[in-house]
């Protein structure tokens, strides 16, 4: 059990305790359980601490995770990149929105991501809506974390046309897959219908014809689904808040390239895009939180209602 302690030097100075931190093991414990598929609440009673303690700390991670990406995550090299979007929601699907009093940042949320093929690192992501100015978006921060010209393979979404056009120009070499499914099967509502083939459509450049897939993209949203609880159908486990959402991305994407070890190459993504020398671990993002938090100040001393007496007293003589 953890005591607070109070201090009283005199009437007039009092010195109040720094805020309690969680030890280094029990925020380890925490953000681990994040991205390894347990919900807030699981978490804070396998933890044996506040749910508002488990939120605050993901608030932390993901501001740090997100601005450590945002510097890090560049000058990436790379011949094939493939880009895809996968969907969730906030608070509620946007069917029921309007009957739901909901706020206003509600309804679906869709993710974008651009992974490395051979590296497996996600270089680029956002989250918000599937429109074009979205595409736009994803797409100039994609360009602007790659250091050579690329081969890149989208879906059909339309809204790449545009996106990719602007950000690359002719300096890429981009195919569109677009696959191509029979009737959703009535046994299972959310079971995709079976694929009867796909289109591979050239769209600038060269792209070989072998390597247009989103094979390795598809694959890795069902990582996010499994990591992550909030992507978990059928459950009460999604987003309440848009912020927590985006914070939970930011903290999954940072352990997903620097932490996680991929089966396949042994190593992190990172580590195999050439952006680490070594494998970090949840301490490394631990760490990353305690440098972005600012110091704590000293508390300067305050007057007592004795001390505002005397002064008024004076101040009236």
């Amino acid at each position: 059990m953890r005591l607070a302690l109070r201090l009283t030097l005199s009437n007039e100075v009092h010195i109040m305790p720094r805020m309690n931190k969680l030890p280094m093991a029990k925020r380890v414990q925490i953000l681990s359980m994040l991205v390894e598929g347990s919900s807030m609440r699981s978490i804070s009673r396998v933890a044996d601490v506040s749910i508002n303690t488990v939120a605050a700390l993901l608030v932390d991670a993901g501001k740090a995770c997100s601005e450590h990406h945002d510097e890090t995550v560049r000058n990436v090299r790379s011949k094939r990149i493939q880009a895809d979007e996968i969907w969730s929601f906030c608070y509620a699907k946007a069917k029921n929105v309007a009957t739901a009093k909901a706020p206003e940042e509600a309804g679906d949320v869709w993710t974008w991501t651009a992974l490395d093929a051979d590296s497996k690192l996600i270089v680029s992501y956002l989250i918000g809506g599937r429109d074009a100015g979205y595409a736009h978006d994803f797409m100039q921060d994609v360009a602007v974390r790659l250091a050579n010209r690329v081969q890149l393979t989208t879906d059909g979404h339309k809204a790449y046309l545009q996106a990719v056009e602007g950000a690359f120009g002719a300096d890429v070499d981009y195919a569109m897959l677009v696959k191509l499914y029979g009737d959703t099967p009535e046994q299972g509502k959310y079971s995709p219908g079976v694929c009867r083939g796909a289109i591979k459509t050239r769209v600038e450049g060269r792209p070989d014809g072998k390597h247009v897939s989103t094979s390795y993209a598809e694959r890795h949203n069902l990582t996010m689904r499994m990591s992550m609880r909030r992507f978990t159908r059928l459950t009460n486990a999604f987003s309440k808040k848009v912020d927590n959402h985006f914070y939970a991305l930011a903290l999954y994407f940072t352990f997903y390239n620097f932490v996680r070890v991929h089966k396949t190459l042994r190593c992190s993504p990172a580590m195999a895009a050439g952006l680490s020398a070594t494998l970090w671990s949840m301490e490394d993002i631990v760490a990353l939180i305690d440098a972005q938090a600012e110091p704590p100040k000293a508390r300067g001393l305050y007057r007592t209602k004795a001390r505002i007496a005397a002064e008024a007293a004076g101040n009236s003589k």
